[in-house]
This record gives C-alpha cells, structure tokens and sequence, in this order.
C-alpha cells in the first residue's frame, strides 16, 4: 500500500465513528409526574418471585437448583408469578416486570447498590447523583411547598446528589409515625418565632458568593425551615386515612407505601421506600443459608403492600401519573448452597416498573430455563435508568454539568420502546 492511498483509508476510517453519531436516536417521552421506588435490599430472588422456573429442591442431601415455590397464572394471559406475589397477580395488566436486567457488578453489595442507584461503577474523581437526585434535579417538585426528593429508609451517598449539590438531595426519615428527624418543632416555636429567626439568620447567609458551596447549603436550609411547619407535617399522619385502607396496605412496609402515595398527593416527584429496615425473616433479601427459610414472609409482605399501592393510586386516579419502580442490587442463582440459601448473581434479574402511564405487557424480556442468562430483549442497567428517565418525561442522552465538565444523565442508555405508546 502506498502512501496516499493508506492516508485516504485512514482518513474514512476515522470519519466512519463521527456520521454513525450524527445518526437521530428516537427517544420516547413519557407522562408520569411521580416516581415511587420500592428498594429491596439485599438482592430479591428472581427465581422465587417475577420469573418462576420449574421447582427446585434445597433441603434434600443433592439439591436441585430451580424456584422455591409453584407458580400461578396471573390477569396476563402467559405470564406467572409465584404463588406468594397472589395479590399482585391480580393486577398483573398494570405492571411489566423486566426479566432480562443485568449488570456486572455481583460480588459487593454496596457497589451494586451504588450501581443501580447510579448507574455508573463508583469513580475515584466524581461522585455521580443517584436516580432520585437526578429527577429531583431534574423535574423539582410539583408543589413549592414540598420537597422534591423524600427517602423513606436510611441516609447513603449512593442515595445522594453527588455533584449536583445539597438542592438536589433528600429530606429522609424512618419512622412514619413522627415523620422526618428534626422537622417537628419544639411547643414554643410557633410560626411567628420561626419566621424571626428566619429573618435574623438571612443577613449572615447572604454574604455568601452565589456559586459557593455556603449558598447550595442555604438553599436546602432555606427549604428545611419551610418544611419544619404544619402544612408539611400533616402529610406524615396516616390515621386521616381510613382504617380498612391502612389495613389493606398490611404491617410497617405497607405502611411505608401508603405514606408515599399521600406524599405524591402533596407534590413530592420521587419517594424511595426502603423495604429491608426491619429484617423480618433474620436476613432480609439477603438468602444465604437459612435465610431462605423465611423468604416467604418477605415475599408475602412485598405482595401486600405493592397491589395496594396500585389499587389504591387507581382508585385516586393517580396510577397513570406515578410510576412504581422496584428495584434491587441483583438478583439470586437457581442454585442453592450448602444450607439450602442462594448466592448473587448479575447475568440477569427482575426489575419492575408499574403504573405511569407505560404500555404495560406483565413481562419484558426472556430468561433461560434457570433464569440465569437473558434469551430475548436483554435488558442492561443504564437502559433500564433511561426507561425509568424517559417514563418521567426526561431525556435520558441530556448532559448534565459537574463544574465544567458535561456528564451525560446515562452512560449511553436507551429507553425500552416498546412500553411507550
């Protein structure tokens, strides 16, 4: 080859990557106003809930790799759950679990949590904004009296706004009874004495340069104050609901849903509920071992509360606006180990979107016969972040600003188009 003409294929090759950039993707644009997710810690079993397999066996002295429990049909004609999601099979034709979700991450909870919080591997150099973060950030809340982001659970920087900054962050409680930490006031500040402190603290707060961290912070203080009042505090007080509703939601997890359904009544954009605060069955989703035994009960309770949730946003006419997410680190293998537990897996697992306004088909994606590996429409983390974004109205291939470096809001994630109409 000589000189001009290795230049001339040089030359076509580099071009080649700059028009195939150029080409328009279509990215579909959803409805939903709220997101409600629904956090399983410890990483749900898909084998044993959304994508049952055939029966496994883990207490005989040769165990059997398959799904804990039988299988039932549900109102989508084809699609199964197993037989402890009962309630939620029957209001099937509202959700679509994706069966076929995957990551690499399954060795370490926290950095499976940070990824499917984020999306991204954790970075030496930046610290990405969670999901909630970025739609807070992104869509702010529908009422100013409200804050954007509320975490029901515990406080963790992969919940956090990362380079977003503190505005874009969570207002987070564990108790639903007396609602977020500090927000209550004291019986002698009444709202005349909180707006004269107010007013003594302004002039110390605006001295501070616009751009400083000191002004980020006076804005989420400036939201703190107003949220300490009444108007917001009632939000947190479930006994104004009825007692057959509250019943219907079941124990403390239930309870945890209601409160997210009155909060997006009040404005709020995106509400995380932790369901692993209480470690019913000893372990949580976390099944190795004996922790297996109880995985019922969490099931049953996961069940409970997420058909109310959606019968109840139905009956308020709320479902088509909010979307429910549920999510978890990862999932389990079909194998049990040696006391009858399962370990982690990252090749493929369920995650599951309801309500907000989606094209919903019960199932997306199909998994092998053990559901270990994706077979039909997998599903990889940072697409299944641009669905969620794209469902709320936000375009997944937007960039975002750390500094002066733009970050794209996916690393190169692409809505499923099939649940949009």
């Amino acid at each position: 080859m000589n000189r001009r003409s290795f230049l001339t294929q040089a030359a076509a090759f580099g071009a080649a990557p700059l028009f195939a950039n150029n080409t328009p993707v279509h990215t579909p644009k959803g409805k939903a106003e709220h997101c409600i997710f629904i956090w399983l810690g410890g990483g749900m079993a898909q084998i044993d809930t959304f994508d049952p397999k055939k029966l496994g066996d883990n207490k005989s002295k040769t165990k059997v790799a398959g799904s804990m429990y039988k299988a039932i049909d549900t109102t989508v004609p084809g699609v199964q759950v197993t037989e402890h999601l009962s309630r939620t099979a029957k209001v099937m034709e509202h959700v679509t679990v994706m069966r076929t979700v995957n990551h690499a991450v399954i060795d370490e909870h926290a950095f499976a949590t940070n990824i499917v919080h984020t999306g991204r591997m954790i970075s030496g150099n930046v610290v990405y904004p969670s999901i909630g973060s970025i739609i807070a950030h992104e869509r702010g809340a529908a009422n100013p009296e409200v804050p954007p982001y509320i975490l029901i659970g515990y406080p963790n920087v992969s919940r956090g706004p990362g380079f977003l900054g503190a505005k874009s962050g969570y207002v987070y409680l564990t108790d639903t009874n007396t609602g977020p930490s500090g927000f209550t006031r004291p019986d002698f500040v009444d709202e005349s004495r909180a707006s004269t402190r107010a007013k003594l603290l302004q002039p110390l707060m605006e001295r501070s340069p616009k751009d400083s961290a000191i002004a980020d912070y006076q804005t989420a203080q400036a939201q703190a104050l107003k949220l300490s009042g009444p108007q917001f505090m009632k939000h947190f007080n479930l006994k104004q609901e009825s007692a057959d509703l509250r019943n219907d939601y079941g124990g403390e997890f239930g309870q945890r849903c209601l409160l997210a359904r009155r909060l997006v009544q009040a404005g709020v954009r995106f509400i995380e509920v932790s369901h692993n605060l209480n470690f019913m069955n000893g372990t949580g989703w976390d099944i190795h071992n004996e922790g297996s035994a109880n995985q019922h009960l969490l099931i049953q309770e996961l069940d409970t509360a997420l058909a109310a949730l959606i019968r109840d946003l139905k009956t308020q006419k709320l479902l088509d606006k909010t979307l429910i997410v549920v999510g978890t680190e990862f999932g389990r293998p079909p194998e049990f180990d040696g006391r009858g537990g399962r370990g982690h897996q990252g090749t493929t697992f369920s995650m599951v979107l309801a309500g907000g306004g989606l094209k919903h088909c019960g199932a997306y994606g199909v998994s092998d016969e053990l559901a270990k590996k994706p077979v039909v429409n997998p599903v990889p983390l940072v697409d299944f972040h641009a669905t969620v974004h794209a469902a709320m109205g936000i375009d997944p291939n937007k960039e975002l600003m750390d500094g002066s470096r733009p970050v794209p809001l996916t690393d190169g994630g692409k809505a499923v188009t099939a649940l949009f109409g």
